[in-house]
């Protein structure tokens, strides 16, 4: 193999307290291993990028995003060595742009545009034009540990989003998304200096934030950390009329002793929202956007989760060229949602239906693996398997009120909540199990090395089951007709020469696995032949190729990539997976130090996407609903010389038109918004504080930011308004 990136890295203990509670969630047997193992020097050098499970690579001058990210079972890898392209943005970008979600984040990344569920609050991120549900993140590397609708940004170290198909790396997403690419966080750690954050600010409209972020490391040789952050946002925001009361809390525990790496986390989210301004469905030709910070919500509806969760991941060296690992997480969820999403004319006038529902999950979900480096004759490998498992039980139940209310986009008009003519799912106040989900997949690679690590070839395999089941929301029967069970081998091979320090290329082939759709019994009022029949598993194939830069203190890339994703359709009465939408584009990243002064952080990508295979041919050629052709990203961060402690940021989003419908006839027009905000940091009281202030849609743009989301979809979410932020952190 290649020669890893070494890092000097200052090792850390815990207390008794904090061992014990690392080492009760974790095998007495890999305890007794590392207790055997010779203890090491305060001052040791670490492999970082040797495809680790636990440990992180380091920032990247500008310290904006990092050397690399996680490749899925190949571990951590420096963006150089790895087959793919990903962009791994750190806690210094979240924290000095003040980010308060998982969205606010990626409002800097060129290949990502944010957007909602389909009839709720959810956040979801469209890549290389495909939908990635927030159910579908990874949380240090699992599925389905993380809060469904919302991830409070202060959780987390790193938010790294990886694009392509990624079934080989990561198992298919339970929720079925993913073909574009997969965002895994990463929960924050302690540092290498004990360090105690206080902070506090207020957001246009109202809204108040406290934040508690502390770190520690203990021990002889402070092997053992502690990262502890609570945090309680509450009031309205630049929206009107539109309260979000937040509170989170989350416990990190990490060891890195000479042979064992552990790390345990455990966090509570209870998230609500009153008043939310819901996402709308067009009927004909879209209305011109309302202001942005208008609300024409109802104001009985709001939603509110509340979600427990965590995940415990341990690594091993059982010798110097062989290692073991093991992860298992779960979460517990409650949510509650009464909604109103309303259907519009071009003039704005809407009409909207109450609906309620209750939901209720229970997820675990788990990896173990096995990596070896080895050598035969002048080839090196990194052998590495793994297998994967993950359960999902859900209880839900819901209310549909079967009497509608006239409204206007421009002139909303409160209605009182309708109470009667109701046509109910379930019991809410005593949901039944409706869905249960589980995944599991036995996964093998290769990891090869010729020419002195200049050329690096991966080959691998992930076979993968899909177990689904529905019952009646009722009666809590089964539903025969909602029962999946299929399986699925999806290969990977990638590639890299590396032209020398500062240039490589790469290519790849991977694939999306998706559950195949089940027959309907009729379609437009026709019956179908096949009803109740479940269709094979949809693979997605992706071709890529590309470019990496690294001048020291610039990075970038550049890639050409083809997707084929497959979609239902009926022929001759026959439910078929014969229908595709093709996406075709090029992507260009850049980040970096540019100058002592100045970070820049950016790119833009094309996309081409194609509607094959249509239904009787009637939109064959057609791009699909809300994919612009183009999208550019430039952040600029600059530090004045004259002023110490005082650095200025401006960032520009574009994005292009987005047809709302299939048959290209609406479409959304392209829009840009402008953002900017300030930073000085400075000492009082011998302390370091720094302020904070921020402006989002700094011209206060009215756009529809998106269309769809939800395949077939085609609802609006307007752009968000201009807002201030301002917040202050004192170190202690």
């Amino acid at each position: 193999m290649s020669a890893p990136t070494l890092r000097s890295t200052r090792l850390n203990q815990g207390p008794a307290l904090t061992l014990a509670i690392v080492f009760t969630l974790l095998s007495p047997g890999l305890i007794a291993a590392e207790e055997l193992a010779p203890k090491r020097d305060v001052e040791e050098v670490l492999v970082t990028g040797d495809g680790s499970q636990v440990l992180l690579l380091e920032a990247y001058p500008g310290e904006q995003v990092a050397r690399g990210g996680r490749a899925g079972i190949l571990g951590n890898m420096d963006m150089m060595d790895a087959p793919f392209t990903s962009t791994n943005y750190t806690n210094a970008l979240i924290r000095n742009q003040q980010s308060r979600s998982v969205a606010d984040v990626l409002q800097n990344d060129p290949v990502v545009r944010v957007s909602t569920g389909f009839g709720n609050f959810q956040e979801l991120y469209i890549i290389r034009g495909f939908p990635v549900y927030s159910d579908d993140m990874t949380y240090n590397g699992l599925y389905g540990i993380l809060p469904r609708q919302y991830v409070a940004a202060e959780l987390l170290e790193r938010v790294e989003v990886f694009r392509g198909a990624n079934s080989f790396l990561n198992g298919a997403s339970p929720g079925g998304s993913g073909v574009g690419g997969l965002v895994n966080l990463v929960p924050k750690r302690a540092g290498e200096e004990p360090e105690t954050l206080l902070s506090g600010g207020f957001e246009k409209g109202g809204q108040i934030y406290t934040a508690l972020d502390m770190s520690r490391r203990f021990g002889e040789t402070e092997e053992n950390g502690l990262r502890l952050n609570i945090v309680r946002r509450d009031g309205d925001n630049a929206i009107s009329d539109q309260d979000r009361q937040l509170s989170v809390f989350s416990l990190g525990l990490d060891h890195q002793g000479e042979r064992l790496r552990l790390s345990a986390d455990i966090g509570y989210q209870d998230n609500r929202i009153d008043n939310p301004r819901p996402s709308v469905t067009p009927t004909g030709e879209i209305p011109k956007p309302p202001e942005a910070d208008s609300n024409y919500a109802q104001p009985w509806t709001y939603t509110d989760e509340k979600q427990l969760f965590g995940v415990v991941r341990a690594e091993y060296q059982l010798t110097d060229s062989t290692s073991l690992w093991a992860a298992f997480g779960g979460r517990e969820g409650e949510e509650d949602n009464v909604l109103a999403n309303p259907s519009t004319d071009s003039d704005g006038n809407t009409t909207a239906s109450r609906f309620d529902n209750i939901r209720e999950d229970k997820i675990y979900s788990s990896e173990v693996g096995l990596r070896s480096d080895f050598e035969t004759g002048s080839i090196g490998h990194r052998l590495i398997a793994s297998a994967s498992y993950y359960s999902l039980e859900s209880k839900n139940a819901f209310a549909f009120y079967l009497d509608s209310f006239a409204s206007n986009l421009y002139q909303p008009v409160n209605r009182p909540a309708p109470n009667s003519n109701i046509f109910p799912g379930g019991d809410l106040k005593h949901p039944l199990i409706t869905e249960e989900t589980d995944t599991s997949s036995l996964a093998i690679a290769d990891m090869l090395s010729f020419m002195q690590g200049r050329v690096l070839l991966t080959l691998g395999a992930r076979y993968q089951k899909i177990d689904k089941g529905g019952f009646d929301y009722n009666s809590g029967a089964p539903d025969p007709a909602s029962n999946y069970s299929e399986s699925a081998l999806t290969p990977v091979t990638g590639l890299v020469y590396k032209m020398g320090e500062s240039i490589a290329l790469y290519a790849n082939y991977s694939e999306a696995l998706q559950p195949g759709e089940t027959a309907p019994a009729t379609s437009n009022g026709n019956p179908v032949s096949n009803a109740g029949e479940s269709l094979d598993p949809f693979r997605s194939e992706q071709f890529e190729i590309g470019a990496k830069y690294d001048g020291g203190n610039i990075g970038g890339s550049i890639s050409l990539f083809s997707t084929n994703k497959p979609s239902s359709l009926v022929e001759a009465s026959v439910f078929t997976d014969n229908g595709e939408q093709r996406n075709r584009g090029i992507e260009l990243s850049v980040f970096g130090q540019a100058s002592q002064n100045l970070k820049l952080l950016g790119g833009l990508s094309w996309i081409e996407s194609e509607q094959v295979n249509t239904t009787g041919g009637a939109d064959e050629g057609n791009e699909a609903i809300g994919v612009p052709n183009l999208q550019a990203n430039i952040n600029a961060e600059w530090t004045l010389p004259s002023m110490p402690g005082l650095a200025l940021d401006a960032r520009a989003i574009y994005t292009g038109e987005q047809y709302a419908n299939s048959a290209n006839t609406v479409k959304l027009q392209a829009w840009t918004r402008l953002d900017a905000g300030l930073r000085y940091t400075t000492t009082l009281g011998g302390n370091e504080v720094s302020f904070r202030g921020r402006v989002e849609n700094l011209t206060d743009r009215h756009y529809w930011a998106s269309v769809g989301g939800f395949p077939g979809s085609n609802y609006l979410v307007l752009g968000s308004p201009s807002s201030l932020v301002l917040s202050a952190t004192i170190k202690l």
